[in-house]
């Protein structure tokens, strides 16, 4: 971590201009989740404690860019946050209209600004049609890069000291997350955003061995370069879920209707060939739960590797589980991202369980990164076992691609 942090700054008398990620799941007009909302509390207090004020800014869901959405206005999460504070939270509703309430702001006030991607040049995204040349693409894209510039300034008018503590955006160069830095004297990582980079960073760059990475989910296409850069680093790697179906085709076997992407099975070869040329465990499922259809009522039954024509394997099987735990077991770093099968229904919920409980126990730093696999591991009351769980899905996974992430990269160095 050798970025500055609200740490590295005076605050007294500063107006903080920090990126949340507030984007979380709302029905009703009530908050579903705070868990993004919590988790960003000690940077915000922290810059109210130290006699600085504060403008907010997030996203919320997927607006089409356009102006106002209410099913995508970040109000109710303003008033949210007003409770958990225990004081006021001046909601602005316009991100590039905020000028009055933000010049009001004295010190210890919070200024909440409206969803950012209420406006298109916050994304920055040009589609091209099936009319569009691509001269005229491209001139549509670069005014709308223009634009975004101009909201970014705009932005950067609402604070003295920008701070990004939402490391779920930060693979994103949109106007707030990294655009908006080139207009600021002085950019700092929050703490959420430190504690991210700091445990990923470590475990990718400097783990403690045995280091055993788990990756699940539904698609080897969506993990390629993560397992391609994690195999030079790990001990082990352990793959889960409908991708494991792919290696097994690749491995020869018969693998019914389960998942398969027959564009990758020359991948998943290569990357079998890579781990065995190097020394590297790659570990793939033994046995599965197959299932006659994609439903929590389906029938059910444990199979090998070779699984029958007409049944799909939704699961890891007991004896995989059991594979799986042992090598966890020993390990002193573990990250894990994806799920074993479709846990969320409870016939297919098995091989993931045993995953948590396996990382439970295992004492080893432990990094859960993923929507899917954060919830699994949520959902097993393990959650307090685990070191820790990262907010952001597609950066911690961009992250462990070895990619650079603009909204890191644009932040002050120590």
């Amino acid at each position: 971590m050798n970025k500055k942090t609200l740490r590295d700054v005076a605050l007294q008398g500063e107006r903080v201009l920090m990126r949340v990620d507030f984007n979380v799941p709302i029905k009703d007009g009530k908050i579903a989740d705070d868990t993004r909302i919590v988790g960003a509390l000690p940077s915000i207090r922290y810059v109210l404690e130290q006699g600085g004020s504060l403008v907010l800014m997030s996203h919320l869901g997927r607006p089409k860019g356009k102006g106002y959405e209410a099913d995508f206005s970040l109000k109710p999460v303003a008033a949210y946050l007003a409770n958990l504070l225990g004081r006021d939270v001046v909601f602005a509703a316009d991100c590039a209209n905020a000028d009055s309430e933000v010049s009001a702001l004295q010190p210890g006030g919070v200024v909440m600004l409206e969803n950012t991607r209420f406006y298109r040049e916050e994304e920055a995204k040009v589609k091209q049609t099936d009319d569009m040349s691509d001269d005229a693409y491209k001139a549509a894209k670069s005014e709308l890069k223009e634009r975004q510039k101009a909201l970014a300034a705009k932005l950067a008018s609402y604070g003295t000291i920008y701070c990004n503590d939402a490391f779920g955006s930060a693979h994103r160069a949109h106007a707030s997350t990294a655009v908006v830095c080139k207009y600021m004297k002085t950019n700092v990582a929050g703490f959420l955003m430190e504690k991210e980079i700091e445990y990923l960073g470590n475990a990718v760059e400097n783990p403690q061995r045995p280091f055993v990475a788990i990756l699940g989910g539904a698609k080897v296409s969506d993990k390629l370069a993560v397992v391609k850069n994690l195999l030079d680093k790990v001990d082990t790697l352990i793959i889960g879920g409908g991708m494991a179906y792919t290696f097994l085709k690749a491995q020869g076997f018969e693998i019914g209707k389960s998942l398969c992407e027959p564009d990758q099975i020359d991948y998943a070869r290569e990357m079998m060939d890579k781990a065995a040329a190097n020394g590297k465990k790659l570990l793939l499922p033994v046995d599965n739960i197959a299932a006659d259809q994609f439903s929590a009522e389906a029938a059910t039954k444990t199979v090998g590797n070779n699984i029958p024509d007409g049944w799909m394997a939704l699961d890891i099987g007991p004896e995989s589980a059991k594979l799986y735990a042992e090598a966890i077991k020993s390990a002193k770093t573990v990250v894990w991202n994806g799920p074993m099968g479709c846990f969320e229904m409870k016939p297919f919920a098995g091989g993931t369980m045993a995953v948590c409980q396996a990382v439970a126990e295992s004492g080893s730093t432990s990094i859960i990164g993923g929507g899917d696999s954060v919830n699994a591991v949520n959902r097993s009351g393990l959650a307090d076992k685990m070191t820790h769980i990262s907010t952001g899905g597609g950066a911690s996974l961009e992250f462990l691609e070895g990619k650079e992430l603009p909204g890191v990269v644009a932040l002050d160095n120590k």
